[in-house]
């Protein structure tokens, strides 16, 4: 319980707020004075993946024509955490090849911490789309997208300060993250389909054997 209570007062815990006003000094202070937290970022995905299974079921017919009978959370919450480290991955393989200066634990700092004006906006957009009329779509728009340009300008400002980039540099990185995130899809593809293939040929001699004893 003393632990609980502690991480709860920890400033880490609340460090996200900072960064959220204060983006570049905060992912400045991530990288140089260890003021981040993976477990928080990490956390903050969690919720996110709640928030945006909770947006997909419980929003109003009026902003949404999703059958929330099959929408799947926990399906919905692994997918989200499977792009979170893709997209870490890639973003590390890259910058590692071009110099940057960020961690890999800095990255998946960037990147919860990023997330976090999402949270903070689709929570009352939930809310305000079950008052709303069929012409009155644009107030659940409006807000969804301040937080997801936000929360999109936050991460590039990290990770272009982690990394000690500039802002085009950032931006060719990006593009190149994106690049090795289908790479390494494609990899896993092959290599499960590779595996695939071995299984099935030593259970087919296995069966074989079995059959003929």
């Amino acid at each position: 319980m003393k632990k609980i209570k502690a991480f709860f007062k920890n400033e880490k815990l609340w460090y996200p707020f900072h960064v959220l006003s204060h983006p570049a000094d905060g992912y400045y202070e991530i990288r140089h004075r260890e003021m981040g937290s993976v477990p928080v970022a990490i956390l903050l995905v969690f919720i996110y993946s709640l928030c945006f299974s909770f947006n997909r079921i419980y929003s109003s017919f009026v902003v949404n024509e999703i059958d929330e009978r099959t929408v799947n959370a926990l399906t919905e919450m692994i997918a989200v955490f499977m792009l979170y480290f893709l997209f870490c991955v890639g973003n590390w393989s890259i910058t590692a090849v071009m110099g940057g200066e960020g961690r890999f634990k800095d990255i998946l700092v960037v990147v919860g911490y990023a997330l976090l004006p999402m949270i903070l906006t689709t929570i009352p957009a939930i809310f305000i789309s079950q008052g709303i009329a069929a012409n009155e779509e644009a107030f659940y728009t409006i807000i969804i997208t301040l937080g997801t340009a936000y929360g999109l300008f936050i991460g590039l400002i990290g990770i272009m300060t982690i990394h000690n980039f500039t802002l085009g540099k950032t931006i060719i990185t990006l593009f190149l993250t994106f690049v090795a995130m289908f790479i390494i899809i494609f990899i896993l593809i092959m290599i499960t389909d590779l595996v695939s293939q071995v299984y099935n040929f030593f259970y087919s001699i296995y069966l074989e054997l079995l059959y003929r004893t």
